[in-house]
């Protein structure tokens, strides 16, 4: 390598990245000094996803420069990023487990000799490597007999082994347990010493003091510090960099809000939610607010009858039945997070999307009636205020905010008393978020029930009756809106404090 290297491993300069309507990244700029663990922290939506996305090469910039070793960086695809020095743990892991540990760290690179792996060097170093972080894992057994955390410690060997001078950790604790986690505490100390960088992003605020040489805040798209972590006080310090003086719409009370119950929850239990129970009432708009990993989706998806749960879930009195179809039947609808791939045919025209969920309502003997048809889209268009040149235009054709539009009007259409929205404005310009709200208010004065599972604080609080701060599966604190809403506190326990 011969050439000495600079203090800085990684040094981003004025980096912008554009959506349609949406500035993600805005004009941000810091360095990541060399052998230390760089903490990421921000609410969502605050551009760590995007960041990462262009740091691993998955998305191309819209403007500024990236320097990896003092040389400008612009990878063009992750194996390009690879190549030059960044590799990337995933929560969703990248490893085969129907092969051996092996078979699994020498992938992609292998040497072979009428189809055996030959014994080179290359791999006695990448096995030396796990042994040094991991002596527990033998390179023989097969992966599937690993537990989370060691599957993770597999393709951290990899990647120290293949001389990455960076390793991005996102939420890598999400899913292992309380010792899993302080053994891979100490193999991230550990990489220091191997020379090894690593960017780890997490919203759990206590893994960032115990870990963290220094720590990044991301605030809507904006780099708002970079500090080492000994000169942060403590969380509420953080939490203050990470919401700022954030300013809410006023929230406006009910006048007459009902006493009248539609859904009782009662032990909901699942893979991933720990005896949950609430009520919600008609006419009200109830908030679920907890970062990625918190349950919010889960939630959503076990009322709507797509995740199995342990529990009783009562609609209008009656139990409801575990699948999709029978809940829609009873008058439930969801608004997928994924409303491109779960919520709409994108291929279809508005007038294809709007009456799927309740087709029998203008049909007969199997025969569909075009002009109903045109008639309750051209509707649903003018009491959304769908912006669109008419009931032919493609769905995919929309912009965020009037494709989420569409959905909402297939789930009015199919006469729900209860809508799950599931983040109803991610992706969403700050005009048709407005619209959407009020879009909200309005279903609720006329008495239909909101359930709103959202990671965007301000708009929870800005619309929300009631609010369950979500963590790790749990309901840690419901709070009623109208009085004065201490978001420090918000925060406070929505990353894990008590």
């Amino acid at each position: 390598m011969g050439e000495a290297k600079t203090e800085n491993v990684l040094e981003i300069r004025n980096l912008i990245k554009d959506f349609p309507g949406i500035r993600a990244i805005n004009d941000v700029s810091f360095d990541i000094k060399r052998n230390s663990v760089h903490c990421l922290v921000g609410e969502n939506g605050a551009g760590k996803s995007t960041l990462i996305k262009i740091l691993t090469g998955a998305m191309l910039r819209t403007d500024g420069k990236i320097f990896l070793n003092g040389q400008e960086y612009c990878p063009m695809n992750p194996k390009d990023a690879k190549q030059k020095g960044i590799s990337t743990l995933f929560q969703e892991l990248n490893v085969v487990d129907q092969l051996t540990v092996e078979e699994n760290l020498t992938l992609g690179i292998e040497d072979t000799t009428f189809g055996f792996l030959k014994k080179t060097d290359k791999i006695k170093k990448i096995v030396s490597t796990l042994n040094s972080l991991e002596p527990s894992i033998n390179p023989k057994q097969l992966v599937s007999t690993l537990s989370v955390a060691k599957k993770q410690i597999i393709e951290i060997a990899k990647a120290v082994a293949s001389e990455s001078d960076i390793i991005i950790m996102d939420e890598p604790t999400a899913a292992i347990s309380e010792n899993e986690i302080k053994r891979l505490f100490n193999i991230i100390k550990s990489l220091r010493e191997k020379n090894v960088t690593v960017i780890y992003i997490s919203h759990r605020l206590d893994e960032i003091f115990e870990l963290g040489d220094y720590v990044t805040v991301l605030r809507d798209g904006k780099h708002i510090g970079t500090k080492p972590l000994r000169e942060v006080k403590d969380r509420s310090e953080l939490i203050k960099m990470m919401i700022g003086k954030t300013v809410f719409e006023i929230y406006q009370p009910k006048e007459k809000p009902s006493e009248e119950t539609i859904l009782e929850v009662s032990h909901l239990s699942n893979h991933k939610l720990n005896d949950i129970s609430f009520n919600v009432k008609k006419g009200e708009i109830v908030g679920f607010y907890g970062l990625v990993g918190a349950g919010k989706t889960e939630l959503a998806r076990a009322i709507y009858g797509a995740d199995e749960y342990h529990g009783e879930i009562l609609f209008k009195g009656k139990r409801l039945q575990q699948s999709p179809q029978k809940t829609i039947a009873a008058g439930i609808a969801l608004v997928p997070e994924e409303r491109r791939s779960q919520g709409l045919f994108t291929i279809l025209t508005i007038r294809g999307n709007v009456p799927v969920m309740n087709m029998k309502k203008i049909s007969k003997n199997g025969f569909i009636n075009s002009a109903k048809e045109r008639k309750i889209t051209l509707e649903y268009i003018d009491k959304l205020r769908i912006a669109t040149s008419g009931t032919e235009k493609e769905v995919s054709k929309l912009s965020g905010g009037n494709q989420q539009k569409v959905v909402f009007s297939k789930c009015l259409f199919a006469n729900s008393d209860l809508l799950l929205l599931d983040e109803p404005t991610r992706g969403i310009d700050v005009g048709a978020k407005s619209e959407i709200y009020s879009i909200i208010r309005q279903l609720s004065s006329e008495g239909k029930s909101i359930m709103i599972f959202s990671s965007e604080l301000h708009e929870i609080v800005n619309i929300c009756d009631s609010i369950f701060l979500l963590y790790d599966g749990n309901i840690k604190a419901n709070i009623i809106n109208g009085t004065d809403i201490n978001t420090e506190m918000i925060i406070h326990t929505v990353t894990g404090g008590n």
